[in-house]
């Protein structure tokens, strides 16, 4: 069955990693800008990661018939001084000329710092700026609700956002409802030990529809499965959810948040959004 891996962190994964991406149905992997397991001392470290995110990375997918697209940002991890936050900011416009290039993300908040919250303001100005779709981080466990409470309040104050432009992704059963229910998109994270089970996202897909979510991997450096949304499929299948439905999630909806960057519309033609 086809799908998109739309939250991939990339750089971190073997080409054993691509190979079975390909061989299990990925059609396109996107790869948010992230932490990389430490805090880079200086600007020109994020200059050379966009490098790789921009112009290395779609080489080394292609060799496995994959489309690589990326989304850049100075990520939640990096973010509380914003001196040093801006400097990164400042490389990104350059970076946006490169043809894979989705949009601005994943930006959000980590610890719900005050510095934190200004320099996510900041990135949801950028991306009004170049009118491109943002892709949002919330925190994790017991910070969740509260991070996601004061970004969605921070999002209201921006009256020309589109909301059906903007996914916030890591939601759980108490986070999910209040993103809906705004009219942004909503991203489900399936990791071995936290955020999603397939369980618990095939629950919430029962419970909410199947409308303006997508389910991904968020595969890094630490413990995590870049086959996840296959497998979900798979557990989906189980519990009786039709082919077509499972499409609908895994690749169809994906398409249709993706295709509002020009450079995925390029590639995936806009799909009927009653699909």
């Amino acid at each position: 069955m086809k799908f998109i891996e739309p939250h991939g962190h990339m750089v971190s994964r073997t080409t054993d990693d691509y190979t079975k991406l390909a061989l299990s149905g990925c059609m396109a992997v996107c790869e948010p800008a992230f932490w990389a397991g430490f805090d880079r001392a200086t600007a020109a470290g994020f200059y050379d990661y966009f490098r790789q995110l921009t112009y290395v990375e779609p080489a080394r997918a292609l060799k496995f018939g994959l489309r690589h697209y990326c989304w850049l940002c100075i990520n939640p991890k990096e973010a509380d001084d914003p001196v040093f936050a801006r400097e990164v900011m400042s490389l990104i416009p350059e970076f946006l000329k490169a043809n894979n290039v989705l949009g601005i993300g994943e930006i959000g908040l980590n610890k719900n710092t005050r510095n934190e919250l200004l320099i996510f303001e900041e990135h949801v100005q950028l991306a009004l700026l170049h009118d491109l779709p943002i892709l949002i981080h919330t925190p994790h466990l017991e910070d969740k609700r509260k991070g996601t409470r004061l970004m969605l309040d921070a999002l209201a104050n921006f009256p020309k956002l589109a909301r059906e432009k903007v996914i916030i992704d890591h939601v759980e059963e108490h986070t999910i409802a209040s993103v809906l229910d705004q009219g942004y998109w909503a991203g489900m994270t399936l990791y071995p030990d936290s955020k999603c089970s397939p369980n618990r996202a095939i629950d919430m897909v029962e419970l909410y529809g199947k409308e303006r979510i997508w389910m991904n991997s968020a595969c890094d450096w630490g413990h995590s499965d870049p086959l996840a949304v296959p497998k979900c499929a798979l557990e989906m299948r189980k519990r009786e959810h039709s082919d077509e439905e499972i499409e609908k999630i895994i690749y169809h909806n994906p398409i249709h948040f993706l295709n509002q960057s020009p450079n995925f519309a390029r590639d995936f033609p806009t799909l009927n959004p009653s699909t």
